[in-house]
């Protein structure tokens, strides 16, 4: 039986009882005809305090007039975003992984409260991608995601930075090696307009996992936001969720165990964030599909590092776009029996179909043949062992060092490690510890650019080795082990470390182990007492009572 095109918005609008509805949206400016059409809900995120989403009330009329020309009535909607570089470091970066759950929340609120009949869901931030996957999983109606896109790089010195440099230009500066004058040239450079973060950190890595994943057309995401192609882009997307809507394709349908798979891969192979693991996790208990943390290890082993980006990388995601964007990454991958072509596409067409349209650079080398692998097996490493019992991430795209043993630097909140770095008291050999920063303890589990970067730029980036319960940005690099669980907070053994104490990372045996008898450990354990709660009302404390550990996605249930 044919799918029914309307087949929510007619009991919102059809019939003499539903008279008070239609004269609502008339006063908005829709007729009568409109509400014959499906009705296409276009969201966004835009918010006036950051870059990242600052283009998508203009590129939301581009798609929205894509869906009126293949005959649907578009209505926009917009919800809030958190800028993750504007609030590192403080108080403020708590709220950005708990704005993926109200993001989300927020969208299927209007999709219900409107019954909207298939959706358009425009992201740019960090969270605002994995958050329009949930509620697309949730919601499973015919949609699709379209990444508003990167911003360009900017120019320092004569050659292109990105925000990472900025991060990083704080420890230089601490450590006497950059100027005042010169750090202000930097910050005021790195950012030249709208867009999301400048290479495979955590934005763009999600972006393009989407397309892997079939949730968003192949190609669009690499084409940056002040491209002038992004326009055509977002009309383009438009019509085809008209297309979608029509053939009754639903994104459960297309959240399929392999698809899922397809994600890590790209991630994997690019270097990507660490976030991608926190995220697909969500997306997947969403879905209701299958998929464990150690699933990202099993993967990312058997996938190579074929995207030389940053921040492991030299180049940029505008670089990749002009290589030949996701379409060649994913035509490399296929080629080599490396990625699941089968896998269905919004298109409706496969990703080994969306391949063949890949049109190479003569000369790139952003993205290389798998026989010429950066590296034969990628980024993402999950570690256990007796200081993460459920696991833990580390990526190694960047560097080599693959083992780290010294003594804990115990630090019970980000910015108390932050100024131990630029007071110069981290020394080399250190294992900087970070605990209560995970999805309940902080809440909200921060991300650690601002010390990660400090130490970098201070010259330790070698020498010192770091580990949380919190995140880490995708620009973080060097030995960084994040979403340790479970977290201090739950009593996990992050919470039992004292300084001093020697702490063994073993990426080769995947082991991240505290040197101290077994007795001792389950003693400390054993005479743990919670600390108090940092919030006691509001969204916070609401979060931190219904989150899950970051094992499960730091979902809320």
């Amino acid at each position: 039986m044919a799918f029914d095109p309307r087949h929510r918005s007619h009991t919102l609008v059809d019939g003499p009882d539903r008279a008070a509805a239609r004269s609502y949206f008339y006063s908005v400016g829709l007729e009568g005809d409109d509400l014959k059409k499906p009705l296409v809900m276009v969201a966004h995120e835009w918010i006036g305090t950051m870059p990242c989403n600052f283009s998508q009330r203009e590129l939301a009329q581009h798609v929205m007039a894509g869906v009126r020309a293949a005959g649907g009535t578009p209505m926009e909607v917009n919800t809030i975003s958190i800028s993750d570089g504007i609030s590192m470091g403080t108080e403020g970066m708590k709220a950005s992984l708990i704005s993926r759950e109200l993001i989300a929340d927020s969208i299927e609120l209007c999709a219900v409260g409107y019954s909207f009949d298939a959706a358009v869901i425009i992201v740019g931030c960090d969270k605002t991608i994995p958050a329009a996957a949930m509620a697309l999983a949730r919601l499973n109606i015919p949609g699709l995601i379209l990444y508003s896109g990167s911003i360009a790089p900017g120019t320092w010195e004569g050659h292109d930075v990105t925000i990472q440099d900025v991060f990083e230009g704080v420890g230089q500066h601490a450590a006497g090696t950059l100027s005042d004058e010169r750090l202000q040239a930097l910050e005021m450079s790195a950012c030249p307009g709208a867009g999301a973060c400048g290479a495979q950190y955590t934005a763009n890595t999600m972006a393009t996992v989407m397309e892997f994943m079939g949730l968003s057309p192949m190609g669009s995401a690499t084409v940056g936001a002040t491209d002038g192609r992004k326009n055509e882009v977002a009309r383009q997307a438009g019509t085809l969720v008209m297309d979608v809507l029509q053939r009754g394709v639903r994104p459960r349908d297309l959240i399929t165990r392999k698809s899922l798979e397809n994600g890590i891969i790209c991630a994997a192979s690019t270097g990507g964030s660490t976030n991608v693991v926190l995220h697909l996790l969500a997306i997947a208990r969403e879905a209701g599909v299958p998929l464990d943390i150690d699933d990202f290890d099993v993967v990312s082993e058997r996938t190579p590092l074929i995207g030389d980006l940053r921040p492991g990388g030299r180049y940029v995601a505008l670089d990749w776009d002009r290589a030949g964007g996701t379409p060649l990454l994913a035509k490399r991958l296929v080629e080599a029996g490396k990625l699941h072509g089968d896998v269905m596409t919004v298109t409706g067409r496969t990703i080994a179909q969306e391949a063949e349209a890949a049109a190479e650079s003569p000369g790139q080398d952003v993205i290389v043949p798998v026989d010429r692998a950066l590296k034969s097996t990628g980024g993402l490493v999950i570690l256990h062992g007796s200081l993460a019992p459920a696991g833990c991430v580390i990526k190694v795209a960047g560097h080599e060092r693959l083992t780290h043993r010294g003594p804990a630097r115990v630090f019970e909140r980000e910015e108390d490690s932050l100024q131990a770095v630029l007071r110069g008291e981290i020394k080399a050999g250190d294992v900087v510890v970070i605990r209560n920063e995970g999805p309940r303890g902080g809440p909200g589990m921060r991300e650690m650019l601002g010390v990660t970067a400090a130490i970098v730029g201070a010259g330790l980036g070698e020498d010192v080795a770091l580990l949380t319960d919190g995140r880490f940005s995708g620009a973080t690099r060097g030995l960084m082990a994040g979403h340790v669980a479970p977290e201090a907070a739950s009593g996990g053994p992050i919470a039992a470390v004292r300084e001093g104490d020697i702490i063994s990372i073993d990426i080769p045996n995947r082991r991240l182990d505290l040197d101290i008898p077994e007795s001792e450990l389950a003693s400390r354990l054993a005479a743990w007492t919670p600390r108090p709660a940092n919030y006691e009302v509001g969204v916070f404390a609401k979060y931190a009572k219904l989150v899950s550990g970051a094992d499960e996605g730091a979902i809320t249930r």
